[in-house]
């Protein structure tokens, strides 16, 4: 049984009905367990939880200290291509935005690393639109045998892929996938992927279980915040995890919180989640998965990221730029995919974290250990 027979069986409507029945009983029930099930997660991330919030922190830090000590780590997005065959109503690498499309080639990949490196990268995320005529899995596999060498962690954000490929992929140093479902509502789903390989919901949805056949060690998932009712979502994405979990147990997970930015286009952002409701869902995150990675973006306002930073999160990316070449080759703001809160060097956010006690973290893996 695949996790899309399992998500059939989920009445979107049901769910966010009983979430949103939720009691203070129900949050103080949730916060007095050690280990917590769906309905404690729902009761969390519910409306009721939002007095509760501080609890919630408190107990969020304590448990994230305890799993992960005072450790940061650090990582930044290498963007290959900006080329796409999907159109995606709220994403400016869409192919009916008229930019310029640029996909690296080696000496300005080569470029590219130097410059991550020289700022002390060990650990970065190849990230392409889904274009799979000019940024395929050979393109993606050269790029990773060029790479590998150079950096402890090489990570993808690509066009979902089939088992095969990514078991080719891990072959040439593979650490990790990260493959955003975007949003599990698929009516919501349809109207903001009408047209690409994109638009097939179940191909997309089993992309985890393809990673953790092929035995990738690092699996990311992830849901658009502001696409649809956030609460809902992450509720779904928890269903998903628990399935991964007891059948990947070998994989690594990890969750990102990508709240929707402006970008080439004209979307507005239809469900937006406020800083306070942002809090909430990454302490009940941890509450509800104390292993699990939790990744914030530099999507995110600095002064916000700052005190985040305790409350749960455990990887951050820094000075990032979300154009293909942004870092040494091609400085054009017009090819960027969004628009970036935090735009601080590495030095000042590596300041931020020893301020708030914590150690920076460059490199925690090495191959062939």
């Amino acid at each position: 049984m695949s996790f899309t027979d399992t998500l059939n069986t989920l009445s979107w409507g049901a769910e966010r009905l009983s979430l949103m029945s939720k009691t203070a009983a129900d949050v103080e029930r949730a916060l007095g367990k050690t280990q917590r099930s769906f309905e404690d997660f729902k009761a969390l991330i519910s409306p009721v939880a939002r007095p509760y919030i501080e609890a919630m922190a408190q107990q969020s830090q304590a448990l994230t200290r305890q799993r992960f000590g005072l450790n940061q780590q650090l990582f930044a997005p290498l963007y290959l291509s900006n080329a796409c065959a999907n159109v995606c109503t709220y994403c400016g690498f869409s192919m009916d935005n008229h930019l310029r499309r640029k996909v690296l080639n080696e000496a300005e990949i080569d470029r590219e690393a130097n410059a991550l490196a020289a700022m002390g990268f060990q650990h970065i995320l190849l990230v392409t639109g889904e274009a799979p005529k000019v940024a395929g899995v050979d393109y993606l596999a050269a790029a990773l045998q060029q790479l590998q060498p150079r950096f402890a962690q090489v990570s993808m954000e690509v066009q979902p892929l089939d088992q095969p490929d990514y078991e080719r992929l891990q072959q040439q140093g593979l650490h990790g996938v990260l493959v955003y479902q975007e949003t599990y509502h698929r009516g919501v789903y349809a109207e903001h992927h009408p047209v690409g390989k994109k638009a097939d919901f179940d191909y997309r949805l089993a992309a985890p279980e393809r990673l953790g056949n092929a035995g990738v060690h690092k699996i990311g998932l992830g849901v658009l915040l502001g696409l649809t009712d956030w609460r809902t979502d992450c509720l779904m994405m928890a269903h998903h995890l628990r399935y991964l979990e007891q059948r990947y147990w070998r994989s690594k997970f990890s969750v990102a919180f990508p709240r929707l930015r402006p970008a080439e286009g004209d979307y507005h952002v239809a469900q937006p989640i406020g800083d306070a409701e942002l809090v909430q869902l990454i302490c009940a995150w941890r509450l509800f998965s104390p292993d699990l990675e939790l990744s914030l973006s530099t999507r995110e306002r600095a002064d916000f990221r700052d005190r985040l930073l305790p409350l749960g999160i455990t990887t951050l990316s820094a000075a990032s730029k979300t154009q293909p070449g942004g870092y040494a080759v091609d400085a054009d703001a017009a090819l960027e995919q969004f628009e970036i809160d935090d735009a601080r060097s590495v030095g000042d956010v590596v300041r931020a974290i020893q301020h708030a006690g914590y150690q920076p973290v460059w490199k925690d893996w090495q191959p062939g250990w």
